[in-house]
């Protein structure tokens, strides 16, 4: 077994950990420990908002539906991903939250990945 191999179930995996999959927070040592990006799996249930807008944001992001309706808002703009495949895309110094409008499987990735954008 090579120790920098990890194979898992985005499902299963993201289960134990709030969705993320790979990111600064994974332990040093663990192929999925990355300072570049982070990666997260998130499964919401219809209802689910993100507690309170991200702001002083110091990461690009990618947010891509994988199925479900899912808005993303933004400063001025708020975005709605309703077909498979729908993404946005926002960068540095831009605020954001979300809302699952239906049940909701999204993959969003991050970078770099830094810590401090935790909800309590």
């Amino acid at each position: 077994m090579n120790d920098s191999v990890y194979v898992g179930n985005a499902g299963k995996d993201a289960a134990l950990d709030r969705g993320w999959l790979l990111g600064h927070f994974k332990e040093h040592g663990d192929p999925r420990h990355s300072e570049a990006v982070e990666i997260k799996w998130g499964v919401h249930p219809r209802g689910d908002e993100r507690a309170q807008w991200v702001t002083g944001e110091e990461r690009t992001a990618l947010l891509v539906l994988v199925d479900g309706r899912f808005r993303v808002e933004l400063p001025g703009r708020s975005v709605l991903l309703a077909e498979r495949g729908d993404y946005v895309v926002w960068g540095h110094g831009v605020d954001h939250s979300w809302y699952a409008e239906e049940e909701s499987v999204v993959l969003t990735v991050r970078w770099p990945s830094v810590p401090g954008y935790r909800v309590p």
